[in-house]
């Protein structure tokens, strides 16, 4: 099969909120009652990049490769396994184009949070601010998230080919 220069990848993650844990999304600690519940930080929106990434170059999932069976994991910083995950990616000899993702949450607010989201991310990732877009999205008050009883995050991100 020939190498193709560009490659598209999603990724979907969703956790129930609970009181007494933190709520980190994006790499932000957010201020809010009630965080996520996760074998890690249960960080939603870096939970959908990972698998975005991990879809685009045909590699085992979030949870195969950072299963919470795996003690290793525990409270785990998603944003240092997004760093392991992007080394994974550049191995197979791609780079990130761009970034878009929703983040769906009927409270908090997430708007006041995107900006220092994009940064984290921009810095950890080697990109430019403006090669990442989040939006947040709610779901009028319809199923759980709607209710607030979870927090759920969708990214897509397009892979280049690094040019030997």
């Amino acid at each position: 099969m020939a190498e193709q220069k560009y490659r598209i990848g999603i990724g979907y993650d969703i956790h129930p909120t609970v009181a007494g844990r933190d709520l980190v999304i994006g790499g932000v600690k957010i201020d809010y009652e009630k965080g996520l519940l996760g074998h890690s930080d249960a960080d939603v929106l870096v939970h959908a990049i990972i698998d975005a990434l991990l879809g685009a170059v045909s590699l085992d999932d979030i949870g195969t490769l950072f299963p919470d069976t795996d003690d290793r994991f525990k409270d785990a910083d998603s944003v240092l396994l997004l760093e392991r995950v992007y080394d994974k990616v550049r191995a197979e000899g791609y780079w990130i184009n761009n970034i878009d993702a929703n983040i769906i949450a009927e409270a908090p607010k997430m708007m006041p949070y995107i900006p220092k989201m994009k940064e984290i991310l921009a810095s950890v990732l080697g990109l430019s601010y403006t090669d990442i877009s989040i939006k947040a999205k709610t779901k009028e008050k319809l199923d759980s998230v709607g209710n607030g009883l979870a927090i759920e995050a969708q990214a897509a991100v397009m892979l280049e080919k690094i040019s030997d």
